[in-house]
């Protein structure tokens, strides 16, 4: 495994992204990052060889973009359904449903949920991706997952406490 691949380095600028969209406590920010972060996996898996990982990142993008602008549930259900059709046309071994079921939960996510119940199903599917990278030799991929579970983790631990001052007694 080279460290300084391109197929590495393009993991490495996801990490970049990733990072700095989970800090962001703006929904709207954090889906379009993560939108431009998928964009940059597409690639990245695709040259690693994980052709379902690729296509659902594909799919995460749109996805990601599509959230920003609408909740719609017919939207989000096309999208759960666009990504499984492509992950098991894509699927070679059962390990490639990881990515697949992570982007699956994380879209009901980003159209039917808000504030720390959203991230707390994507911190789910950030457990999926972390095992597909695992898997698959991602190295930016391992470490923003790793990190990214921490790092939204804190953010719900902030946003709970701004929301617990702010209740009145």
């Amino acid at each position: 495994m080279k460290f300084f691949s391109l197929a590495q380095c393009l993991g490495y600028l996801a990490f970049v992204l990733g990072i700095y969209a989970f800090t962001r406590k703006n929904d709207r920010r954090l889906k379009f990052i993560v939108g431009l972060e998928s964009i940059a996996y597409v690639i990245h898996f695709t040259l690693l060889g994980n052709a379902a990982a690729a296509g659902s990142a594909a799919i995460t993008s749109a996805r990601s973009f599509l959230a920003v602008k609408t909740a719609s549930p017919i939207l989000a259900a096309l999208v759960i359904v666009a990504n499984i059709s492509v992950g098991l046309l894509l699927t070679r071994h059962a390990s490639d449903l990881l990515p697949v079921v992570g982007s699956g939960i994380a879209t009901y996510a980003m159209f039917a949920m808000r504030g720390i119940p959203m991230r707390l199903v994507i911190l789910g599917s950030t457990f999926c991706w972390l095992a597909n990278n695992i898997l698959t030799g991602s190295i930016g991929g391992t470490l923003l997952e790793s990190i990214i579970a921490v790092v939204n983790l804190s953010t719900v631990v902030q946003m709970y406490r701004t929301e617990a001052t702010a209740e009145p007694a």
